[in-house]
């Protein structure tokens, strides 16, 4: 399967990306967690990215496409999700454009629709761990010991582009550029619209029962 979860910052892409990749073996490619390891690692792509995320923008476009193009590359037979990625119109019609060369297309695009104020109560109490990536909230998934990350003992911090105005500065570079790739992806009626305000256990019971009616239909498909 070739899924993009769509959404805006605080929706949970991660979460249900999670649960995804264990349920159906696809690749998690992130354009948030790829671009911080080409920056942890000193990357010309990482510098080039780093002060736009340090302050909460948005990436130009020729970096995430060459990053993300490259990682498509990569995955394995399974197929992946994008999550992240595309957050233009340009992004997307670049994706589309390299994968119809390849004779590929994307499978299904996945919307979580949310409210801002949920968003901004779900990333302004973000924790994540620095070494390993591990992510926590200060309300909804606590670690076992305060500020200290399960897995590996580290210190949590709250990452600079989830403090309250930094998250407003995100929802509105969202609404500016992000929306627009929903419509452009309509128009291919790819698109599922999920709502993302519901419990955790509702949302994920309706992503799988789309992804698995997918599954079936490919595998009847290729009877």
């Amino acid at each position: 399967m070739k899924i993009i979860l769509l959404g805006s910052p605080g929706a949970g892409k991660g979460t249900h990306c999670k649960r995804i990749v264990e349920k159906y073996g696809v690749a998690h490619l992130s354009s948030g967690d790829i671009l911080r390891r080409e920056r942890l690692d000193g990357t010309e792509l990482g510098k080039k990215a780093q002060d736009f995320m340090d302050a909460g923008e948005l990436v130009p476009d020729d970096i995430v496409i060459e990053m993300m193009l490259g990682a498509i590359k990569k995955s394995g037979p399974a197929g992946y999700i994008l999550d992240g990625f595309p957050r233009t119109v340009i992004q997307a019609d670049r994706l589309d454009n390299a994968l119809s060369r390849a004779g590929e297309k994307i499978d299904i695009v996945l919307n979580l629709r949310i409210t801002d104020e949920v968003v901004v109560s779900r990333i302004t109490g973000r924790r994540s761990c620095p070494k390993c990536g591990a992510v926590y909230h200060i309300e909804n998934l606590k670690p076992k010991q305060e500020g200290i990350c399960d897995y590996d003992g580290s210190q949590l911090i709250q990452r600079p582009d989830d403090k309250p105005e930094v998250v407003t500065r995100r929802l509105e570079a969202y609404r500016e550029q992000t929306v627009a790739v929903v419509g452009y992806y309509e128009r291919t009626h790819t698109v599922y619209h999920i709502d993302a305000n519901e419990p955790l256990e509702n949302i994920i019971a309706d992503v799988f029962g789309k992804l698995d009616s997918l599954v079936a239909s490919q595998t009847c498909g290729s009877d």
